[in-house]
């Protein structure tokens, strides 16, 4: 749509239900249903990504296996394959997938399942499964895949034993220096009932241990793990489920998966020890949930249950909320419906976020509006412009829509209250011709306020 002089870059939806969303823009939703699922319509779990050969694949989990998408060059997600579960059940809660090289590796927590190991390098026709374990890996939560040093950690596992299904083990670790064959190496810690999750990098582990808190082991030697750190005590505690690393190493971020209780940043210091500095979150007043976190060294990518996807500016002392959007849009009291898997490593910069009712859904949040860390003003850059040039107009408040308008040196009108929904920025065209114009930004507060800034735009 052109007004004026100036082009403006617009958000699209297309679910069909009514979203709360701001800063996001949804390019797809794939949903079956088909699928069995229980009385609460949970037919849905994890997710994950892979790319090869230029190619970007996304991998869903269900009630009935794990499903194969090609996403195209459209940014649509085109099922490919689908391979079933050994376990398949109305009951089926809990699957995970991880990637290493080109095999995926599956698990389920319920009933008497296995560890599907499925190669993915027919992909974007087909693939296909190379190995199955229903003895070790009869039961497994989560999977951890540390790629440089080739290990796999699985938490919480329940093997099988002459058939029958044996005690719970917290975690185990297993070699893929044979990538279709993992070997065990480890088996602990033996102290504590469960490994809910792990985040592994450079062999330095971080064990969410459910209630029994955080721990911090390195495995150079995995057969024979150094213990490094154990807080099983902080503020706003719950049940520790999951938390990520950023790719610089300083910052992870972790969550409770308990109601009404906040995300947790963290610095990591040079020996892998870590301190909570703040505490963030979204709804929390009312009981929400966070489920799963990515992090890149900005952001942390909050698959956040009830409350959609959620996105964070971890830059700051305490994280600010600047994007999201809830992919359940229902009323409902329980609180942990909605969104369960996060993957944020595309080379595109799309994201994937799973659904437990809705599906999957494919995302583009612009990251370079986002660059420069949350400011406590209206910011306008670049200054200055080309002519006829890119301008970003990004508001100090997370609200939720926004008026520009725009006059040239002589106080004449060249666009009038150009209206900005469900977004705190705004992407326009220069000018063609050079000068100083000034750009009068209004919107509503938080408190009902009316408040009008100007900013100048300087055009080369």
């Amino acid at each position: 749509m052109r007004i004026g002089l100036f082009l403006i870059v617009g958000f699209i939806s297309c679910f069909s239900l009514s979203q709360s969303k701001k800063n996001i823009d949804l390019l797809d939703n794939w949903q079956n249903p088909s699928l069995i699922s229980n009385s609460s319509n949970v037919k849905y779990n994890d997710c994950w990504g892979y790319t090869s050969n230029g190619n970007e694949y996304a991998i869903a989990g269900s009630t009935e296996g794990t499903h194969y998408f090609k996403i195209t060059e459209n940014n649509k997600l085109e099922e490919v394959d689908f391979v079933p579960g050994e376990f398949v059940s109305m009951s089926v809660v809990h699957r995970d997938i991880k990637v290493y090289q080109n095999y995926a590796y599956a698990v389920c927590d319920e009933g008497e399942s296995s560890l599907q190991i499925i190669d993915l390098s027919y992909l974007p026709d087909s693939v296909h499964v190379v190995a199955e374990n229903d003895t070790t890996f009869a039961k497994v939560h989560n999977l951890f895949i540390d790629e440089a040093n080739a290990l796999l950690y699985a938490c919480s596992i329940t093997p099988k034993i002459n058939g029958i299904m044996s005690s719970k083990i917290s975690m185990q670790v297993f070699s893929l220096a044979n990538p279709e064959l993992p070997v065990l190496v480890y088996t602990g810690p033996n102290d504590i009932p469960e490994v809910h999750d792990a985040y592994v990098r450079n062999n330095i582990a971080y064990l969410n241990c459910g209630f029994d808190g955080l721990r911090v082991f390195n495995f150079t030697n995995p057969s024979s793990p150094i213990f490094l750190q154990n807080i099983t005590t902080y503020q706003d505690q719950g049940y520790n489920h999951q938390g990520w690393l950023s790719p610089d190493g300083s910052t992870y971020v972790f969550g409770d998966e308990t109601g009404g209780k906040k995300l947790k940043k963290c610095a990591v210091d040079a020996n892998h020890e870590i301190e909570i500095k703040s505490y963030f979150g979204t709804n929390f007043e009312n009981n929400s949930v966070p489920h799963n976190i990515v992090l890149t060294n900005e952001f942390a990518f909050v698959a956040y249950y009830n409350e959609g996807l959620r996105i964070f500016d971890i830059r700051p002392r305490v994280p600010l909320e600047i994007a999201h959007y809830d992919t359940y849009p229902d009323e409902h009291f329980f609180n942990m419906n909605g969104a369960w898997g996060m993957y944020a490593d595309y080379p595109s910069g799309n994201l994937l976020v799973s659904d437990r009712h809705y599906g999957l859904f494919l995302f583009d949040f612009n990251r370079t509006v986002f660059n420069n860390p949350t400011l406590d003003y209206t910011t306008v850059f670049p200054i200055p412009v080309e002519k006829s040039g890119e301008i970003t107009i990004r508001l100090k408040e997370e609200i939720d829509a926004f008026t520009v308008s725009i006059y040239d040196e002589i106080g004449k009108v060249i666009s009038n209250e150009i209206v900005f929904k469900n977004t705190s920025y705004a992407i326009i065209k220069a000018p063609k011709s050079s000068g100083v114009y000034t750009a009068i930004i209004s919107y509503t507060n938080s408190k009902e306020d009316l408040i009008r800034t100007s900013k100048r735009i300087m055009v080369n």
